[in-house]
Order: C-alpha cells, then structure tokens, then sequence
C-alpha cells in the first residue's frame, strides 16, 4: 500500500523532478506486455518501480548493467514448503539468488500435523524475508478419513485463516470425490472463499468429462495434477490455470512442453509442487524450468510472463509480475534470455542478492521445536504380514509419478506370513499412527523399491496425514527405522542389520529441518546412498515412500487404518481368504 505522501514522492522521481532510490541503468527491459525487449532505464522509489523508459533519471544507488536483461521477480505458483525440508529463511537464501520472488505456498503438511498453529508458525518464520512467501488456507485436513492425522480444519478453521493476512485463497481441493458429491462440510470450505472472493485452486488427478465440468463448476479455478497434455488442456479450456508442474517426484514439464510450444494448453504457469533442497541447489528453481522451457522453443518473454505475470493475476498479486511503473520493484537482472543466470535480484527495491548470493540481513528462523512423533507399542510382531496365499495385491510404483497401479504379483510365503525374496521385487510397507500413539499400524507390499538385500527406510513425511511410513525387507529393520523416528522427531532413516545406517532429522512437525540447505543436502545424500546400498532403485526414494500413504491419489495406497482402493473408494485385501 502506498499514501498519498508515497505516491507523490514516486510520481516526482518518474518525472525526474528528484532522485529515486534505485537506478538500475545500461539494460534491456522484458516487457510482458508487449512481449518485446526494450532498451530502457528502470528508477525505483520507496520499494516500487517509478519509471520506466530511456530517459533520464537520478538515484542514491546505481547498476550499470551492461546490457543484461531485467525480468520480473519469478513467481512459483504452487509449493509445499515443508516438502523442501527447509524453514522458510533457509529456502529463501536458496532460491532469491536464482530469481524467485514471491511463492504461492499450500502449508496443508504442516497443519495435518499441528493443525492451525502450524500455518500460523510458517507465516510467522516467512516474515522479513528477501522473498515473499504467501499461503493458501489448507482445505484437506485431514485429506480423507481413511487415515489418522494429527489435526482437523473445519469449515470454520478455514474462514479464520482466509481472514488471516498473507493468505490467498484456499488451497488444493484434493477432496474432487466430495466436491462431486455435495459433500457439505467439503463445499462449505468452497464457498467460504467465494465469500473473501478468494481463489480456489484444485487437485484432481485423471478427473475428465462431465466430472471435470462440474469441478469446475464448483469455483475452482486451477490444478497442478495433469500428467498428460489432453489432461491438462482440457482443464485450460474451462478457464482453469494449468500449474506445469516439475518437482522432485512428479516431473511433468516435457510432457507438456509440445503444447506450450504451439500454445495451446490455454493459460499456464510453472511450480514446483514438492521439490527437494539438493536439486534447488544443484539445478535450480524456476530459472531451470524456464531455461528448459525456452530450449524447447517457447519464446523467452512469453515463457517469462507465464513464470510471472500470469500467476500474478491469477491470485490477485496486482502489484507484481511486470517491469512497468507503479508495481513494487520486485526485479530480476539476468545475464540473457537463455540461461536465465540471474547477476543481481531486487526486493521491494533492495538488492537480495548479487551473483548467485545472498544478500538480505540473515534473521535466523526462531522456531519452537517439540517431538511430534508419538508412537503406541510396537514390537516385530507388528511387522507381521498373513497371506492365504502367494498371490497378493500390491502398490505398483510408477517411476517419477505420484500415482500408482494396483498388481496381483505372486510372493513368497514362509509359515503363512509375507517373506522377502531378493529375485522377487516386493516390500512390505506399514503406515504407523503417530500424533496420538493409538498403536494402528497398516500393513501392504509395494513393488518398484527393488531392495536386493536387507533393510528398510522410513519416513516421517508421509502425504497428507503424516504418519510414520516404513518399507523393507524384515521386521527388525522396519522397527528400527519407527523407533529412530520416534527418538528424532521424525525424518528420514535407512536401516540394516537392526543398526540406523543413515538419518537426516526432521525435528520441526517431523517435516522441516533446522539446518542450513548444504548441510540437509549433506543429509540426505548420505540417506539415499543408504538406501542404494540395500538395492533402491528411486532417484528420490524418501519421496516415493512420502506418497505412497497419499489416498486422494489412484490406484492403491497404504494407510495406518489399511491398503486403500482410491479408485474404489474402499479398502483393500492384500490376499484374499
């Protein structure tokens, strides 16, 4: 916001009447707009951008930049937080240095675990940052009611924090089955933001026809779920945003880069989704997409007004998203259109960062950490899987997919319970209750880990409701694994030979770290090289683990309560009597 003092002091700067703050000078400006690269001087004042044109002006503080090209802040339109492992400071000192301004952040991991509190310490921990992080009001808390999770935020909850500033709208409906149905308590969240005349945003996997329809309908007017162009572009016909989606685990973006190359997917922006902090590190955040985006042949202002300007209008973020005047200076100085490396950042008309560093006050993240995990009696015997046979049903992994398949696979029996077989590419896999230490475990096989030895990995991370998910070869191992998440407050953990061989702590809500991005990066290469060693064959495979509890997602998960048909609707049989 800015008063009429404010407004008058811009004004004077633009019409070089006195000096701005800010003279970014000697570039080329990308104007979304008009989609040309203009050669233009940019003057800020007050953290907002006053003028912009080749002309004259004057500043406290001047950047000659040799000709590179400035771009509007990038702006992730869809992130979890948690799922980068990193309090938001220490996300912050990632992804500003590569030209991320503002994130659209669903902090629903977090509030299955801790309910509101837990959004209310993220927006607090998000303050005073070179990066804006603002939140959407989680609308699946829990995501279904075939698992325990730790908190529940009713449609009242969610009118609270719609009230609460800095968040947007409601977040993923991924509850598409109530919406179809008229669920009340689900479309009294709905119109509880048609109320703020806040967004809503979807989630609605392999939804299409006439269901799609009546989604839309609905008042949702986004989804980051397609995994295939006809998916995604019917929902860019009804209106809806098409979120591109490239993170750690669902990796769509060559999918649909043949329609955002001939533009017809309808409107589209990029995000992340659920990113892990070494390939920030390693590969980028939006920059990277973007470089891949325009190497397919997308030309680089369109590319960089769907990773602005777009995401902008889509959650009302009016005062970003363009180089033009009167929008908050929130501005990118990269080397060229190509790379997208970006040389100097600017937030709200200071520089965050220069050359691929850091450069705002670091204000460590002042975070209550208490052990979240709380487990009932366990023993091996809970590890114990009947079959009647050596046919099973079983979580078919689908590699860089969230979704799943369902498999009959025949397995090894050894005294009527599940054994591991190294030939045979079958884990067992428990979901175990720990917000309240009920003691509900459930208990299914998965296919894909390839384990060709003994051991077991587990996780606190477990979408949406945050139990412990272990998944080995014997019962030992997976023990070991529940009771060193227990003793840490969650993370990730290898086991064998009943010994933790690898553990990177997750104390915060057993989803976030304390630690800087190298040392959790440090971390969790050292767990995935564990769980290599026992024969893993997942690039992330703590990530394909978190998901395989995820019961709004086709075909079959694990939950604390049991193996879940989600295209059923219904729960499932490992082997039938």
């Amino acid at each position: 916001m800015s008063d009429a003092k404010t407004l008058a002091r811009r004004i004077r700067v633009a019409r070089g009447f006195e000096p701005g703050d800010l003279l970014l000078t000697g570039g080329r400006v990308a104007n979304v707009f008009t989609g040309s690269v203009e050669t233009a001087d940019v003057v800020v004042a007050d953290g907002w951008i006053a003028g912009v044109g080749p002309y004259e002006w004057e500043a406290t503080e001047r950047i000659n930049l040799q000709g590179r090209v400035i771009i509007p802040g990038l702006i992730d339109a869809h992130m979890h937080v948690e799922s980068t492992l990193l309090l938001p400071g220490r996300l912050a000192a990632v992804v500003v240095p590569r030209g991320t301004g503002t994130i659209i952040a669903d902090p629903h991991e977090i509030a299955n675990v801790m309910g509101p509190a837990g959004v209310d310490l993220l927006i607090k921990a998000s303050r005073d940052l070179g990066l804006d992080i603002f939140y959407m009001a989680p609308s699946c808390v829990p995501a279904m009611s075939w698992e325990h999770a730790g908190a529940v935020i009713d449609a009242d909850g969610v009118e609270g924090l719609l009230g609460t500033p800095g968040v947007l709208g409601l977040a993923e409906m991924m509850n598409f089955p109530g919406v179809l149905a008229g669920d009340p308590d689900v479309l009294a969240k709905v119109a509880a933001a048609a109320r703020h005349h806040a967004i809503v945003d979807g989630h609605a996997p392999g939804l299409a026809g006439r269901d799609l329809v009546a989604y839309a309908a609905a008042g949702i007017r986004s989804d980051h779920e397609s995994t295939d162009p006809a998916e995604a572009a019917a929902r860019g016909a009804l209106g809806m945003l098409v979120q591109v989606r490239e993170g750690s685990i669902a990796r769509n973006l060559d999918a649909m880069l043949p329609r955002m190359v001939e533009d017809s997917l309808g409107e589209w922006c990029l995000c992340t989704d659920d990113v892990h902090p070494d390939e920030l590190l390693e590969h980028g955040h939006l920059d990277g997409l973007l470089r891949r985006v325009v190497a397919a042949g997308v030309d680089p202002v369109r590319a960089v007004r769907h990773a602005t300007l777009v995401p902008a209008r889509h959650y009302g973020l009016n005062d970003r998203g363009a180089v033009v005047p009167g929008r908050r200076a929130d501005l990118v100085v990269v080397e060229d259109l190509v790379d997208f490396r970006a040389a100097v950042v600017v937030k709200n008309g200071r520089v965050a960062a220069r050359d691929g560093t850091y450069a705002w006050p670091d204000t460590p993240d002042e975070i209550p950490v208490s052990n979240t995990v709380h487990l009932g009696p366990l023993d091996e015997a809970s590890f114990a899987l009947a079959l009647s046979g050596d046919t099973a049903t079983v979580i078919g992994i689908v590699p860089d997919q969230i979704i799943t398949r369902r498999e009959q696979r025949t397995v090894a029996v050894n005294g009527g319970h599940w054994a591991f077989d190294p030939g045979i590419d079958v884990a067992l896999v428990a979901s175990i209750e720990r917000h309240r230490a009920t003691g509900s475990i459930g208990l299914g096989l998965v296919s894909g880990f390839g384990f060709s030895t003994h051991g077991a990995i587990g996780s606190s991370v477990a979408h949406d409701s945050h139990n412990i998910v272990v998944a080995g070869t014997n019962a030992g191992d997976m023990l070991a694994c529940a009771r060193a998440l227990a003793d840490s407050g969650g993370g990730f953990v290898v086991a064998s030979g009943g010994a933790i061989t690898a553990l990177l702590p997750l104390p915060v809500a057993g989803l976030l770290s304390t630690e800087p991005a190298e040392e959790v990066r440090r971390q969790l290469r050292a767990a995935r090289g564990a769980a290599g060693e026992l024969g893993c064959v997942p690039a992330t495979p703590f990530g394909t683990l978190s998901f395989l509890p995820l019961s709004v997602i086709p075909e079959l998960r694990i939950t604390d309560q049991g193996l879940f048909d989600v295209t059923r609707q219904e729960f499932a049989t490992v082997s039938e009597p």
